[in-house]
C-alpha cells in the first residue's frame, strides 16, 4: 500500500503539473483596449461583423480589453501573423494570457471570464486549462474580492469620486451633497445600488460595478462618439463628442469645432498668451457673443472665470485659467432642449481637458477676422435696433423715439446701462427711459419752448452709424415750417439729410437749447420726401416729459456758441439708445 500511494501522489502531481502547462498554453490576441464601456461596446460591434471568436472584457482601473480567442499559443501566433498581415487587426495586437482578464462583457456578460472560455470554440483540454487558471484566483462579484474592489477604489481621483456620486444621485440612491467623500450616506447608496442591480451589497463598487453604472448614466451620450482629441496647436487634450463636432479652423485665441449635426452643438478651445488684464479682457469680450446668451451665472476670481449663458433656443458653457502665462479653456455650446445630455458632455469634457505644451498664435487669424461684427470668428451679439436719445436730467433720464422702445426684450442706453420705458406716446412718437442703475450725466437739455423759428438754421446731435463712432455727428439743416405734413402743430419741418440712427437726436439752434427731437420716418404718418425730416417740438417734448414725472429744465433762447462748443454740447447730450431682441 506504501507503493500505492506514492504512485498515486506522483500521478496526482503529474496531472497538476500537465493541467498547469496546458493552462499555460491558453492564448488570446489582445487587439484594442478603450477607457469607457461605451466606446468599447461601439468596437466589439463593430469587429464581430468582420472577425470570429470576439472577446470583450473588463481590464480594471476603468479600461477595456478586446481580444480574439481562447487559442493555443502555436495557433494564437500563427493567427496574429497572418490577421496582421491582411490588416485585419492592428499591427500593434500582441499574444494576451486569461489571467489579465477580469469580467467577460461580450459576448456574455456578467460570467467570469476564464469560466466563460470554456463555451468558445477552443479546444476541450483549452477549456480544461482555463477553468484550472479560474479556479486558482479568489471569486467575488464580477472577479474581484472585496479587498481588491476596496483597493481599486483608493486609486480614484476626486474627479472619479464625484462622478460615481453624481451617478448615484442620478440613479436615485444618493442624496447628499457632492463633496468626493465616500461616508455612510454614499456608501448606503453603494448598497442600494447593488441591491437594485442584483449584486451582493457590500457597500464598495469593484471596477466592474463602477463602470456598469457610470454606463448607464452615460447611455444617454449613445452616438455622441466621444473620442479623445489632442490639439497640438492650441496645446489642449480633451474628451470631444466627435459624433456631433467636427474641427473647423483656428481663429485666434480660438480654435473652431464647428456643428456636424442637427443638433446645433459647438466646441470652440481658447489658447492664449496673457496676464490677468487679458484674462479679464477675455472674460469680458465673451459676454458680448451671440452664443453667450445674457442669462445664467457667472464667476470669475483671479486665475480664472466660468460662466453660462442661456436663453430659449442655447445654453452655452464657458471657462477659463491663467497658468504660466497662457490662458487656456473651452466653451460648449448646446442646445436648450437637451438638457440632461448636455450635463453628461460637459461633465465628460470638464474632466478630461488636459493642458499641453503650446499655445494658439495671435497671427492665426481667420478671412473674417477684420469684420466689425465678428471677434475671432464669432459673431457679436448686436442690437435689433439702435437710435439716438439725449438727456433730461440729472438722474439719467432719456428722451429718444418710440420706435427705439417698442416691442423690445430690453433697452440699453450706451450698450452697458439697462433702461426701463417710464413714457411712450406713440403719436408724438416719442418715449422716455430710465437708467436702472445710477447713472450720472456731465449735462442734460435745456429746452426752449416756442422758441423755433422758420428758415433758422439748427443742428441735430445723433449717432446715424449706430453707435460704431464714439462721439456723435451734427447734422446740420434748417427749420422749413413749424407745422408737420399734415399740419400736426406738435411737429415742425426741417430740411435736413439725416439717417435713420440719428433719429431721437436732440434738434439744437445755435445757442444750444433744444427746441425739438428728430423722428424716426418709420413714425411718421405721412413718410416724409428725401431730404425733409421731422421733428417733434419743445411742447410734445415738455408733455412727455410731464406724463413721466419729470420737468423740464427751460431756457429762452441765449447767446450763439461756436461751432466747436455746439459739438461739445452735443457730446454732453447725446446717447446711444438699443433695442434688443
Amino acid at each position: 500500500m506504501r507503493v500505492f500511494r506514492v504512485t498515486l501522489a506522483v500521478l496526482v502531481a503529474l496531472v497538476i503539473l500537465a493541467r498547469s502547462a496546458l493552462a499555460q498554453d491558453v492564448a488570446y490576441i489582445q487587439i484594442e483596449a478603450k477607457p469607457s464601456l461605451a466606446e468599447v461596446q461601439t468596437r466589439l460591434q463593430a469587429y464581430s461583423a468582420t472577425l470570429d471568436d470576439v472577446n470583450g472584457f473588463a481590464l480594471g482601473a476603468g479600461w477595456y480589453g478586446i481580444a480574439l480567442g481562447p487559442y493555443s499559443r502555436n495557433r494564437a501566433e500563427a493567427l496574429l501573423i497572418a490577421m496582421s498581415a491582411r490588416g485585419l487587426i492592428p499591427r500593434d495586437s500582441y499574444i494576451s494570457s486569461p489571467a489579465e482578464y477580469l469580467q467577460r462583457i461580450w459576448p456574455q456578460p456578467g460570467l467570469d471570464v476564464q469560466t466563460s472560455a470554456r463555451t468558445t470554440q477552443a479546444p476541450s483540454t483549452e477549456q480544461s486549462d482555463a477553468e484550472s487558471v479560474a479556479s486558482q484566483r479568489p471569486q467575488s462579484d464580477f472577479g474581484e474580492t472585496l479587498a481588491e474592489a476596496r483597493a481599486s477604489e483608493d486609486l480614484l481621483t476626486r474627479a472619479d469620486r464625484e462622478e460615481l456620486q453624481i451617478a448615484l444621485q442620478w440613479a436615485g440612491f444618493y442624496r447628499s451633497s457632492i463633496d468626493a467623500a465616500f461616508g455612510r450616506g454614499t456608501r448606503r447608496a453603494m448598497r442600494d445600488w447593488q441591491t437594485a442591480n442584483n449584486h451582493e451589497a457590500t457597500g464598495v463598487l469593484t471596477t466592474a460595478q463602477r463602470e456598469q453604472l457610470l454606463a448607464q448614466y452615460y447611455a444617454i451620450l449613445e452616438g455622441m462618439d466621444f473620442a479623445e482629441v489632442n490639439d497640438a496647436r492650441a496645446g489642449i487634450r480633451m474628451d470631444m463628442p466627435l459624433g456631433v463636432v467636427r474641427f473647423d479652423r483656428y481663429e485666434s485665441p480660438f480654435a473652431h469645432y464647428d456643428s456636424i449635426s442637427s443638433l446645433g452643438a459647438r466646441v470652440i478651445l481658447i489658447s492664449q498668451e496673457g496676464d490677468r488684464n487679458t484674462l479679464n479682457g477675455l472674460y469680458e469680450v465673451l459676454q458680448t457673443l451671440e452664443i453667450v446668451p445674457r442669462e445664467g451665472p457667472r464667476k470669475r476670481n483671479r486665475s480664472g472665470f466660468r460662466l453660462t449663458g442661456q436663453d430659449d433656443t442655447i445654453i452655452t458653457h464657458a471657462e477659463a485659467t491663467l497658468k504660466d502665462g497662457q490662458i487656456k479653456g473651452f466653451m460648449l455650446v448646446w442646445p436648450t432642449y437637451d438638457e440632461e445630455r448636455r450635463q453628461r458632455v460637459l461633465a465628460r469634457m470638464t474632466r478630461s481637458f488636459t493642458r499641453e505644451p503650446g499655445v494658439l498664435e495671435s497671427t492665426i487669424l481667420g478671412p473674417d477676422t477684420q469684420a466689425v461684427n465678428l471677434v475671432s470668428g464669432l459673431r457679436i451679439r448686436v442690437p435689433r435696433l439702435t437710435r439716438t436719445g439725449f438727456f433730461v436730467s440729472n438722474n439719467g433720464d432719456v428722451v429718444t423715439t418710440a420706435d427705439a422702445v417698442a416691442g423690445c426684450g430690453r433697452v440699453t442706453i450706451e450698450q452697458d446701462y439697462e433702461a426701463a420705458t417710464i413714457a411712450f406716446d406713440a403719436v408724438s412718437g416719442l418715449a422716455v427711459i430710465s437708467p436702472t442703475d445710477g447713472l450720472a450725466p456731465v449735462s442734460f437739455a435745456q429746452i426752449a419752448p416756442g422758441f423755433a423759428r422758420p428758415d433758422s438754421e439748427v443742428a441735430v446731435a445723433g449717432f446715424p452709424y449706430g453707435g460704431i463712432l464714439d462721439a456723435p455727428t451734427l447734422t446740420y439743416g434748417t427749420i422749413s415750417d413749424l407745422r408737420g405734413l399734415s399740419g400736426e402743430t406738435t411737429q415742425i419741418r426741417l430740411v435736413i439729410d439725416a439717417l435713420p440712427g440719428d433719429a431721437g437726436g436732440a434738434v439744437l439752434d445755435p445757442s444750444g437749447v433744444v427746441v425739438g427731437v428728430l423722428l424716426s420716418s418709420e413714425e411718421a404718418t405721412r413718410r416724409p420726401p428725401a431730404g425733409v425730416g421731422l421733428a417733434a417740438n419743445a411742447m410734445a417734448i415738455q408733455q412727455l416729459l410731464a406724463q413721466a414725472g419729470l420737468r423740464a429744465q427751460e431756457r429762452f433762447g441765449g447767446t450763439y456758441i461756436a461751432p466747436e462748443d455746439l459739438i461739445y454740447r452735443a457730446r454732453d447730450l447725446a446717447v446711444v439708445v438699443n433695442c434688443w431682441d
